[in-house]
This record gives C-alpha cells, structure tokens and sequence, in this order.
C-alpha cells in the first residue's frame, strides 16, 4: 500500500511538471534575430526563470546596442566638437589622431578632451549628437532583447569604453536603463565639473571585466558584446555570451578572427545591419584622419 502511495506521488508530481511545462506559453520571435538565436534566448529565459540571485545582463555600447558604421558616436560627436572649437585642447586632438581609436591612451585622453564640462552638459552634447546623426541607428532587436530582460526581472548594464556622462542620457531614454547603470570611461566629478583625473578600472579589453566586478558586483548571466575589446567580459557570462557582427577578418596580434573564436567557444552570434547613413558628416574620418569601421549589411 505504501509502496503505491509513493508511486503515485512521484506520478503526480512528474504529470504536474510535464503539464507546467507544457503550459508555458512560448515567447514571440524577436523579430531580426533568426530561430537560432530565439531558441537560445527562450532556452536562457526558461533556464533563468528561478535564480535565486541579482539576475544581471550586460552589455556594450557601440556595435552591440547601436550601430557604430561609419564612426563611433563617441568619435564623431568628440569631433564635431573639435571642429567647431578648435581652440579647445589642440594638443590633446594632436595626441590622439595618430591613435588606434580603441587603445586605452585614446579611450582616456576622449575624457580628457571633454574635461571642464559639467557632466550635464556632457550629457545634453552626447544627446545632440545621437538625434542629430544616431537616432536610427538603435537595433531594433537589442532593444526588444533588452525590454524582455527587464520583463523576466533582469537588471541591465552597459559597460562601454567611451565617455560614461556622453553616453548616459540617451542610452537611458532609448532602452530604458537607469542611467546609473550606464558604465563608460569616467574621471573625478568636483562640483559637478568633469576633471582630468580618470577613475579606474578602464573599461577597456579586460577592464570591462574589472568594470563589472568593481561596479556591478556581481557575475551576470548574460554578456553581449560586439568585438575583441569586449571578449573578457563575454566570457565572464555564467550563462548565455552572445556577440553581434563579430568581425570576420584575423587583428593584428590576434590568431583568429573574433567570428572564429566565437564559434569555438560557444557564443551567441546575432548579425544585425549597421551601414553608413546618407548625410553622414564622417568629420573623424574626412577632416582628422579615423578609420571607419566595417560595415555589416
């Protein structure tokens, strides 16, 4: 008797689960990503749905939320700025166009161009500058991506290498992040004026890493990132690394391309278009010498 007692139990229990399952309604493609990419998101959303911790998701700026074709925001507002002021800081532009445009002297010395400003001014520039030539440049899925997180009770973060204060209020108004949680490149705030005096850790190649750890404080379930510079942070990922149009092509230093060392170790790849707009200025290509970036179509 107590034997089929239990085994009705473990029955019922089984049924119970079998039938919950069932009963989980699936969610909408999001629309842009193929059914790969859907299967796995649903796949995490499902795995995820009791984690007993802070469920985190970060993710980069430029190239993963928004397109970075043909220029960086944070380069093509920076300048403008130049060209329009060129009595302002001469000699850090000079030091800075012979640069790669992603080392940690260049990602620095872009706050210190902008150091002097308050950090609402810096604020209102970097939202000038995105209505003006980036307003149709937010991926529509990385947007839907990042409103089913806040759905499913995620916490998102951007941790990205360009100017934190630039960055913060239209990434806040375009997904919906609190505008604390948009981590860049900073320096000291005294008085509410922007210093030269740079705030590590860097968020850089491996300091968006230590970005996390010293400012997030907790290890996120999911990373998204778009390039070499965000590979130590993807892998940080407890669970779903995802990377949108990794490059194709073997860097300098590098032994494959990230594409390669994506498929290899597991990520995520979403291909999402980001071309060049018509009426482009590419003033940091066609006035001061940056290179452009690749375009996806």
């Amino acid at each position: 008797m107590l034997v089929r007692r239990i085994l009705a139990t473990i029955l019922f229990a089984a049924f119970g689960f079998s039938a919950c399952a069932a009963s989980r309604p699936a969610l909408r493609p999001i629309d842009g990503f193929d059914d790969l990419a859907n299967r796995a998101i649903e796949d995490f959303f499902a795995r995820t749905a009791s984690h007993p911790g802070r469920k985190i998701a970060v993710f980069d700026g430029d190239g993963t939320t928004f397109g970075q074709v043909p220029h960086y925001l944070a380069d093509e507002c920076l300048y403008l700025h130049a060209q329009a002021h060129p009595e302002r800081k001469p000699e850090i532009i000079q030091r800075m166009t012979p640069l790669s445009n992603v080392s940690l002297p260049y990602v620095q010395d872009r706050v210190h161009y902008f150091s002097g400003m308050t950090v609402q001014e810096l604020r209102e520039l970097g939202d000038q500058c995105f209505r003006k030539h980036y307003l149709a440049k937010i991926y529509p899925p990385m947007r839907e991506l990042i409103r089913r997180l806040h759905e499913h009770g995620f916490e998102v973060w951007i941790v990205t290498a360009s100017p934190e204060a630039l960055y913060q209020a239209f990434l806040s108004r375009e997904l919906g992040i609190p505008i604390t949680r948009i981590l860049g490149v900073k320096s000291v705030v005294k008085g509410g004026v922007i210093t030269d005096r740079i705030v590590e850790p860097v968020p850089q190649d491996e300091g968006k890493l230590e970005a996390i750890e010293t400012f997030v404080q907790d290890r996120p379930l999911l990373v998204g990132g778009n390039s070499r510079g965000d590979k130590e942070m993807i892998e940080f990922s407890a669970d779903l690394k995802l990377i949108v149009n990794p490059d194709e092509f073997v860097a300098p230093g590098q032994e494959m391309s990230m594409a390669d060392y994506a498929k290899r170790h597991g990520f995520l790849i979403v291909r999402i278009r980001d071309v060049a707009e018509p009426g482009f200025p590419s003033v940091s290509s066609r006035v001061f010498g940056v290179r452009e970036n690749v375009p996806h179509e």
